[in-house]
């Protein structure tokens, strides 16, 4: 029963990142005896995945046809920053006043990597590193009820990094924005952390505005 449980979130967890990552294409049929047969598992651990990532909005589950990759839709992420922009500055606010000493340094070893990347050849790295850099965050904010939340939306976000990769050219968006998040909270400034997260966000929808609805 244990190994069952450990087996489907192990599935879940790399299903998702398929999907996040844009392996599997917005709109792409996702065929639950074709991953059963891929995994090595029964029908029952994939149709509980798909349980899963239809409840992150990650996949519509089509009766007797399959799942289907969701699209990514611009209107329902702009309903996304909606929230982020306001609940992620608030967890950074939280975390200022409960991180620990080990987080911090572990946020700076985050922010040289970055600073070492080339956009071109970085990009995943960079994504990758700026999820560890709000994880992190998340982590230490204290609010288990506000993790959970931003955890899920975060899927969507990351998401979009990937999908709009034509976008950028720089890998100022994440080296200058997260290197302000942590000196705000070096110097235990409450404010700056929360403003300089809210404006990690705001320069990344400024970058795609033109593609939102």
């Amino acid at each position: 029963m244990i190994e069952g449980r450990i087996e489907t979130e192990e599935l879940y967890a790399l299903i998702r990142k398929r999907i996040i990552q844009l392996q599997y294409q917005p709109g792409e049929i996702l065929n639950e005896a074709d991953l059963a047969d891929e995994f090595g598992v029964s029908r029952t651990p994939v149709r509980r995945v798909f349980q899963l990532l239809s409840t992150d909005k990650l996949i519509n589950v089509v009766p007797r046809y399959g799942a289907q990759v969701a699209p990514v839709d611009f209107r329902r992420m702009k309903a996304v920053f909606e929230v982020t922009r306001e609940l992620d500055p608030f967890a950074t606010r939280l975390a200022v006043e409960r991180i620990s000493k080990d987080k911090i340094h572990e946020l700076q070893e985050i922010v040289d990597r970055i600073n070492k990347y080339h956009i071109e050849t970085d990009y995943q790295k960079a994504i990758d590193d700026d999820e560890k850099f709000h994880e992190i965050i998340l982590e230490s904010c204290g609010n288990e009820w506000l993790q959970d939340i931003l955890t899920s939306l975060h899927y969507h976000t990351e998401r979009l990094w990937h999908y709009c990769e034509s976008y950028f050219n720089s890998i100022d968006l994440f080296s200058e924005t997260l290197t302000s998040i942590l000196e705000a909270i070096k110097d235990g400034d409450s404010e700056k952390a929360e403003q300089h997260s809210r404006d990690h966000i705001d320069q990344f929808v400024s970058r795609i505005k033109s593609e939102m609805l």
